[in-house]
């Protein structure tokens, strides 16, 4: 930490992982790290990012993202 602002230096891979979206902000950087993660990040409860985002999956797959909603 350096006063009001985090700085990160590096790269630490992440895993793919089971998450909760628990709101708008948080559900947008857990989509944003399962596309860099290794493996199938899954996100669950997305109903911030609907309202929030539209169609966030069909804009990040115009930008190459591999990313699936699942209906169930």
């Amino acid at each position: 930490m350096s006063g009001d602002k985090a700085v990160v230096h590096g790269r630490t891979p992440l895993s793919g992982a089971e998450v909760t979206a628990t709101d708008l902000r948080a559900s947008a950087s857990l989509i944003l790290a399962g596309l860099i993660a290794q493996g199938t990040t899954t996100v669950n409860e997305v109903e911030h990012i609907d309202r929030g985002y539209e169609s966030i999956e069909e804009k990040l797959k115009g930008l190459g993202a591999r990313i699936d909603r699942i209906k169930e």
